[in-house]
């Protein structure tokens, strides 16, 4: 393998990587937690989009602060999870093209 091939591979990597970052920002996950109480949307990349309560969730939750954080955080650990099985599947299907094992 010579140098010109090497560098060709390189920028073909490269040019996977953006195509990949620009799918995964694209990708929209949903997640809800407490029977639809907490919704949060989430990108494949893991940046948090929207985080809605529904109105009842807030008034039940005055008394117990903790149970409305609770259901937020399984929301967020849920489309988390969602984010990664999207982000490995783009993963697979962009490598998969190229032969390598595993892919």
């Amino acid at each position: 393998m010579d140098l010109g091939q090497i560098q060709q591979m390189l920028s073909q990597a490269q040019t996977m990587k953006s195509q990949m970052d620009e799918r995964l920002a694209e990708t929209i996950v949903e997640a809800t937690s407490g029977g639809g109480a907490v919704t949060v949307r989430m990108n494949g990349k893991k940046e948090l989009l929207k985080l809605t309560i529904a109105p009842s969730a807030a008034s039940a939750a005055e008394g117990d602060i903790t149970m409305l954080e609770d259901l937020i955080l399984a929301a967020v650990n849920e489309a988390s999870r969602k984010a990664d099985a999207a982000a490995e599947s783009n993963a697979a299907g962009m490598l998969g093209g190229l032969g390598l094992p595993g892919f």
